[in-house]
């Protein structure tokens, strides 16, 4: 305990209060002492040092046991349910102080017995304690029974809400109704299978009929205080889609390099689009959309993108163990993404964005706890139209990296979109090559053909973009989804493989 609270110089504690420590000169004024504890069981645990100072000096305590049974006390009289929290006695810099060690209870939410249950339920938001509004409370109630709100069945939806060829598309494999049981999207009552909200989200055509916050909002905001929306965008549909649209609206305003080698050109964006993707599908895949009508917000301004979601951390969480450690909030969706390829892994998203953004040479990303969300600021070199910097440059040059040759566009709105090319890629080689000889192939032997998984997120990566350029075509063009759907190389397609393995020599695309 001593190690934990070590003095710095000059005789303070070194440790600077956070959602997990805060500091009280004395037992003047208790209620506010009490808030905190209550919090702190609330959120995720404590610990409460009693003798010190908010700057970390050192106070001490004038009569230690006595003042450790009057907070004891205090707990027992003003705090429900019940609360046992750990007072032990600790000496700093020659003073004692009192220090409360606070578990994150597994009877929360705790209250403030005066205030009751509705009005003196408090958790930890930072360094700072505030109420928990009704919704948050239940949230609480929820979570400490091991409830999770996507769990929870609609009564107003019905099977008809949700797309079972979407989530077929997704999961890259026929999904029926006894499918979405099995995957927590549906429960059983009464003889009829109901949605819960995991199915609402991951397959509804409009989830927000039944959850207002089940929506992404997307800003392209200017000026040095990001009041000027120069451009925005809302998307509605299943989750799971909205990733791609989201990424695509920010690389619309991003700037865009063209880094050409001795083979090939290689495009590379003004923003980091890998750790950006993570960031917001952590957003989708961890939001409270118990929430009402807040949604997520992705705001690109001149020098950060900002993604907010709803909802606190979970109970037991703090912004530290995000880096170590994941919890799902919504693991029935997470499932989803994960079967789409749209999330790789469980449990190494964060640290993996703060991997590389550092790589990027970007200063380090800032998550934040504020108000009823979670922010996640991303920094980026500066696209103030007047000012450009970094990477978002209009000239040209060099790569310092490679030393190959630079083009760099003023910005990628003035370039064909990347889901309407189709780059000289060895993935798309192989795919072009595999059906050369004539012979129809279905969706799942075209990706592994290329060592990938059929999931809608590699689909709608390597092999739609051919489809949708004419280079092959769908054996049942009116229904993409049919499991009997094939695909057969096209004239152009032929003509398309041959022109590259011309240019590239023994099918090695080359440059533009």
């Amino acid at each position: 305990m001593n190690d934990f609270l070590a003095l710095g110089p000059g005789g303070s504690v070194a440790d600077h209060e956070g959602k997990t420590l805060e500091f009280k000169r004395d037992l003047s004024s208790p209620t506010g002492l009490l808030r905190t504890i209550v919090a702190f069981a609330n959120s995720a645990g404590g610990r409460l040092v009693i003798g010190v100072d908010d700057d970390g000096a050192v106070a001490g305590v004038a009569d230690p046991l006595a003042e450790a049974e009057r907070v004891a006390s205090l707990i027992n009289d003003r705090i429900s349910p019940q609360l046992v929290p750990a007072i032990d006695l600790v000496t700093l810099d020659g003073r004692t102080v009192l220090v409360v060690d606070v578990p994150l209870s597994t009877r929360r939410p705790h209250y403030m017995t005066r205030q009751g249950p509705e009005a003196g339920v408090y958790v930890r938001l930072g360094p700072t304690t505030r109420r928990a509004d009704p919704a948050l409370v239940v949230e609480l109630e929820r979570n400490a029974r091991g409830i999770a709100f996507e769990d929870l069945p609609e009564p107003r939806a019905a099977l008809d809400d949700i797309d079972l060829a979407v989530l077929s598309e997704l999961r890259g494999r026929p999904t029926d109704a006894h499918d979405l049981l099995a995957l927590g999207l549906a429960v059983a009552q009464g003889g009829e299978i109901v949605p819960t909200y995991a199915g609402i989200l991951a397959a509804c055509p409009d989830p927000t009929r039944f959850l207002p916050s089940a929506w992404v909002q997307c800003g392209r905001l200017r000026g040095p205080s990001g009041t000027d929306i120069f451009d925005q965008i809302e998307i509605h549909g299943p989750m799971p889609l909205a990733v791609d649209k989201a990424v695509d609206f920010l690389l619309k305003h991003a700037y865009k390099t063209a880094v050409f080698g001795r083979v090939r050109r290689r495009d590379v964006y003004s923003i980091p689009v890998e750790p950006v993707r993570e960031v917001i599908v952590n957003a989708l895949v961890h939001a409270g959309y118990a929430e009402r009508g807040t949604p997520i917000r992705i705001g690109f301004y001149d020098d950060r993108i900002q993604v907010d979601s709803p909802g606190l951390l979970l109970p037991g969480m703090t912004i530290d163990t995000m880096r170590r450690v994941s919890r799902l909030r919504n693991p029935a969706l997470a499932r989803v993404f994960r079967e789409a390829g749209i999330m790789e892994q469980w449990g190494t998203g964060v640290q993996r964005v703060f991997e590389q953004v550092a790589e990027a040479g970007l200063p380090e990303p800032l998550i934040e706890e504020i108000q009823d969300r979670v922010r996640v600021t991303i920094y980026i070199p500066s696209h103030d139209p007047a000012r450009p910097s970094g990477s978002a440059n209009t000239g040209g040059g060099t790569d310092a990296a490679t030393g190959s040759s630079v083009r760099v566009s003023k910005s990628s709105e003035q370039v064909t979109k990347s889901s309407e090319q189709v780059s000289k890629s060895s993935e798309q080689v192989a795919l072009l090559r595999a059906l050369a000889a004539g012979e129809l192939r279905s969706r799942a032997e075209l990706l592994t053909t290329i060592g990938l998984t059929d999931a809608y997120g590699n689909y709608r990566r390597h092999l739609l973009p051919l489809v949708e350029q004419g280079y092959l075509a769908r054996t049942v063009p009116d229904k993409p989804n049919s499991r009997l759907q094939r695909y057969r190389i096209t004239d152009a397609g032929r003509a398309r493989l041959a022109g590259i393995s011309g240019a590239g020599g023994k099918g090695t695309p080359s440059a533009n």
